[in-house]
């Protein structure tokens, strides 16, 4: 008895630990195959099964390039551009998802944000890459502070590299809220016909007319309509229906 629930539980084990090699062979199967279909000029069918592993959360930068793409062939230059850019999220390093996205925006004269300065600087600043900056200033720190209190004379080297290393978490800390605030509250129309407006009714006086494709920053909600910091450093109401978030 003891020997057959032991190798009960020796093959629950095993199922279990071989389900995530499972998921991952089908995803890849599935990737390949929506390469094909784009390689063969089935942009419709490509779409589909992008978004399929986009649904299953598989997501990666080259995924939603190669998603982007395919939606820019299909006519769909919206959802090119909202792929694009949440391949950019991903990986601010893609220089083929950023080049695209600006055809795209060409494409359908989408609005951009202006964006601030510290944005700016850290355009290029994904956050793992603040985070392992992070971790490994505040070892440092930890170590230089640690070695103050093990040695007869404090070292002005190991303060001065102990501040600047505490600095430095603060500084990546910081980036990391900001570049965190600013992708969660990042969108982008994905239908035409957009009008932002100064109240939640569709007679409302306009503000701005979004192109498809256009980014807006949400603000706040209000049941259907959703309050947003628009492009040319405008406010209005947008339809919720009519935008989505970059950030999955």
């Amino acid at each position: 008895m003891t020997t057959s629930r032991s190798a009960h539980w020796l093959c629950l084990l095993l199922a279990i630990a071989a389900a995530p090699c499972s998921v991952r062979a089908e995803s890849d199967t599935l990737f390949a195959k929506a390469n094909e279909e784009y390689a063969q000029k089935h942009y419709e069918e490509a779409v589909q099964d992008y978004e399929s592993l986009v649904s299953a959360r598989q997501w990666s930068a080259p995924l939603l390039y190669n998603l982007g793409n395919a939606y820019f062939r299909n006519g769909d230059f919206a959802r090119a551009i909202l792929s694009y850019e949440r391949a950019l999220a991903l990986d601010p390093h893609h220089p083929e998802a950023a080049a695209n996205l600006s055809v795209a925006r060409d494409e359908t004269r989408a609005l951009e944000l202006q964006r601030t300065r510290p944005e700016r600087w850290l355009k290029f600043a994904a956050t793992n890459q603040l985070t392992i900056t992070a971790t490994v200033a505040f070892w440092i720190a930890a170590f230089s502070i640690a070695a103050m209190f093990l040695v007869h004379r404090r070292s002005m080297g190991l303060i001065v590299l102990s501040i600047l290393a505490l600095s430095v978490v603060a500084v990546a800390a910081i980036s990391i809220i900001q570049v965190e605030s600013a992708a969660k509250s990042l969108a982008v129309v994905t239908r035409s016909g957009v009008t932002a407006r100064v109240a939640t009714a569709d007679n409302a006086k306009s503000v701005l007319t979004l192109p498809p494709g256009s980014e807006i920053r949400i603000m706040s909600e209000r049941g259907d309509w959703i309050y947003a910091l628009l492009p040319n450093n405008l406010r209005g109401w947008v339809p919720g229906s009519s935008v989505e978030s970059v950030r999955l």
